[in-house]
């Protein structure tokens, strides 16, 4: 996914970008939850490597070098073998693109909020070409010349 470019409206086709917003809202929530689902996953993956080793500890101590079983002893020994780390490092990277995912999503209904008020500009012809105002008395005097030109052109004549 794309999210930059899936976030761009292309202010020329307000109409286009309006059909395909609640398809990319629906792309992007599916995809949030999915990397919110993996991240869970990750999370229940962790949790049983810790119940592993922990329990892998418990039975053989010597095996780690751990004269005395403590619950401290037993936690960091766990936080410090390799299959933990890997494991929790795994949840660390699907929990950071959960976040991003559920951004991604954010953005899109902010999306839709520029969407609504380009629309209202569109609406009120804020993308009009500009338009020189009227000038009133120039117009008003510019009629009185011509109109006082034609009448002394036909006292003229009358004479």
């Amino acid at each position: 996914m794309n999210y930059e470019k899936d976030i761009q409206i292309d202010e020329t086709a307000l109409d286009i970008e309006w059909l395909s917003q609640p398809s990319l809202m629906m792309k992007y929530t599916r995809h949030a939850a999915e990397t919110r689902m993996e991240a869970d996953q990750e999370k229940e993956r962790l949790d049983l490597v810790r119940a592993g080793l922990d329990k892998e500890i418990r039975i053989e101590p010597e095996r780690f070098d751990i004269v005395k079983i403590t619950e401290s002893v037993v936690l960091n020994a766990v936080i410090a073998q390799q299959k933990y780390i890997m494991a929790n490092d795994a949840y660390i990277q699907a929990r950071f693109e959960a976040e991003v995912a559920r951004g991604a999503v954010a953005a899109i209904d902010q999306r839709k909020t520029a969407l609504e008020n380009l629309v209202k500009l569109h609406g009120q012809q804020y993308f009009a070409g500009p338009k020189v105002p009227r000038d009133l008395s120039w117009e008003v005097q510019e009629r009185q010349k011509r109109a006082n030109e034609k009448v002394g052109k036909r006292m003229r004549r009358n004479k």
